[in-house]
C-alpha cells in the first residue's frame, strides 16, 4: 500500500491450465519457422484455447525453462543476447534481457553486457510478458508472436562446449594491463580514423608490437604450466561475428589468433568463433580483429568507390574474395612480427621463455582438445582474382611490422 491506495492484482490462471498452455506453445515454438504466415497460425491455436491472462503467465514459464535449460548446453547469457541479436534483431533482445533478468532471481547468478539493461523494472509478483507488452502498446496477439518466435528461437540452439558460466580463465591468469590495453586501443583508434595508409600502418604495427612485448613479458611472472602444461589450463573466450561475410571474417580471426599462440575454433551456424589461449594473447587477438575488421572495410569501401580501376569490385565474390586475401597476409605480417618480438624476448631473457611458451603452447592444444574433440578443417575457394589481389594491397597497407623505437 503506498499513500493509502491499493493494487489489486488478477488472480493467477489455475495450474493445470498454466501448465498446458506453455507445454503447447514451447511445443509449438520449436517447429515454427519464424514466419509471419506460421507465427499467425501458432497464435491462432493458442488464442482459439486460452485468453490473455494465461498465456501472459504461460509466455513467462515457457521463455524461463527454455533459457534455464541453455545453462547445462554451455551458453552463456552474453552468447544468448548476441545470437538472438543476430537472428531477431535488437527489439527481441530487450525482452531477452528481461527474461534473463528474471532467470537470474531465481539462482546465484549476475552478468552484464555491454548495451543491455538487466534491470527489474517490473512487478516480479506479475507476468512479465504482460507488463511488456503494456509498456509497449503492443496487442496480445502481437506480443504472443514475440513470445512464440523468442522461445523456437531458444530451443532450437545447438549445443555449445561448456566453458562455465562466463568465458573461462585460468586459474590466476589476469588478462593484460589496463594501462596497456587503454594505450593499445587509443593507437587501433587513431588507425581506424586516418584516411591515410601509412598513419594506418604505422599506428597499427605500434599496436601489435606493444602487446606483443607485453604478452611475452607477462609469460616470464605469470603462474606457468608445468610439465605437459598441466598445472595451469588455458582460457577460453567465444567471439561473435557480424554478417555479411562471417566465413571470410572468420578466417581473419584464425590468423590473428596463430599469429598470437591461440587457437580458434569457427561454429559456422552460429558466426561464432571460440579462442583458446592465454589472456593477455587473448586481449591482443580482441583488439586487433575488431581493429583490422574496421579497417579492412574502409578499405574494401574505397576500393569499391566510384571511379576505382578495379572493376566489380561491389560484387559479392570480389568481398569475400578481398577479405580471405586480406586475412591471409594479415596472418603474414603478424607472424613476422611476432617471431621478431619472440626472438628478443628470448635473448633477453637468457632463453628462459622458452620452456614456458612450450608448456603452454601444449596447454592450449590440451584444452581444445577437450572442447572439440572431433575437429574438421574447412577449405576457402576465391573465385575473383581482383578481390584477392586487392586484399592483398590492403593488407599491405595495414602491415603490422614497426621497429621497436617506435614505442619509445
Amino acid at each position: 500500500m503506498i499513500g493509502g491506495a491499493m493494487t489489486q492484482h488478477p488472480d493467477p490462471p489455475p495450474a493445470d491450465a498454466l501448465a498446458q498452455a506453455a507445454a503447447l506453445l514451447a511445443e509449438l515454438a520449436v517447429g515454427c519457422s519464424g514466419g509471419a504466415s506460421d507465427v499467425g497460425r501458432v497464435r491462432a491455436l493458442l488464442v482459439g484455447r486460452w485468453g490473455d491472462a494465461v498465456l501472459d503467465a504461460a509466455g513467462d514459464r515457457a521463455l524461463l525453462e527454455a533459457v534455464e535449460a541453455l545453462w547445462s548446453r554451455g551458453w552463456t547469457p552474453r552468447d544468448v543476447v548476441e545470437v538472438l541479436r543476430r537472428r531477431l534483431g535488437a527489439g527481441v533482445v530487450e525482452l531477452a534481457a528481461d527474461v534473463l533478468g528474471a532467470d537470474a532471481r531465481r539462482r546465484p547468478a549476475t552478468w552484464s553486457i555491454a548495451g543491455v539493461d538487466a534491470t527489474v523494472w517490473w512487478d516480479v509478483g506479475r507476468p512479465l510478458v504482460a507488463q511488456w507488452r503494456t509498456g509497449r502498446g503492443l496487442p496480445g496477439a502481437e506480443s504472443l508472436g514475440w513470445v512464440v518466435r523468442l522461445v523456437g528461437e531458444i530451443r532450437r540452439l545447438p549445443p555449445l562446449p561448456a566453458v562455465g558460466p562466463a568465458d573461462r580463465g585460468g586459474a590466476g591468469n589476469p588478462g593484460a594491463d589496463p594501462r596497456v590495453l587503454a594505450r593499445v586501443r587509443g593507437l587501433l583508434a587513431k588507425a581506424e580514423s586516418t584516411s591515410f595508409p601509412e598513419e594506418a600502418e604505422a599506428l597499427s604495427a605500434k599496436a601489435q608490437e606493444l602487446m606483443a612485448r607485453h604478452a611475452l613479458e607477462r609469460a616470464l611472472v605469470e603462474p606457468r604450466p608445468g610439465p605437459s602444461g598441466r598445472s595451469a589450463s588455458a582460457s577460453v573466450r567465444r567471439l561473435w561475428l557480424d554478417a555479411p561475410y562471417t566465413s571470410a571474417k572468420s578466417s581473419l580471426v584464425h590468423q590473428v589468433a596463430a599469429a598470437n599462440r591461440c587457437r580458434a575454433v569457427s561454429l559456422a551456424a552460429l558466426d561464432l568463433v571460440t579462442l583458446v589461449g592465454w589472456p593477455t594473447d587473448l586481449d591482443t587477438v580482441e583488439l586487433l580483429v575488431t581493429s583490422l575488421l574496421v579497417q579492412a572495410g574502409r578499405a574494401m569501401a574505397a576500393v569499391g568507390s566510384p571511379g576505382s580501376r578495379t572493376g566489380g569490385s561491389r560484387t559479392r565474390s570480389f568481398r569475400h574474395a578481398f577479405l580471405l586475401s586480406y586475412a591471409t597476409r594479415i596472418g603474414e605480417r603478424l607472424r613476422e612480427a611476432d617471431a621478431a618480438a619472440q626472438e628478443q624476448a628470448v635473448r633477453e631473457s637468457g632463453g628462459a621463455l622458452l620452456p614456458v611458451l612450450a608448456a603452454r603452447g601444449e596447454a592450449v592444444e590440451r584444452t581444445t582438445a577437450e572442447l572439440f574433440p572431433r575437429l574438421t578443417s574447412k577449405r576457402f575457394s576465391v573465385g575473383n582474382a581482383a578481390g584477392w589481389q586487392a586484399g592483398r594491397e590492403a593488407a599491405d597497407a595495414a602491415s603490422l611490422r614497426v621497429g621497436r623505437e617506435a614505442l619509445e
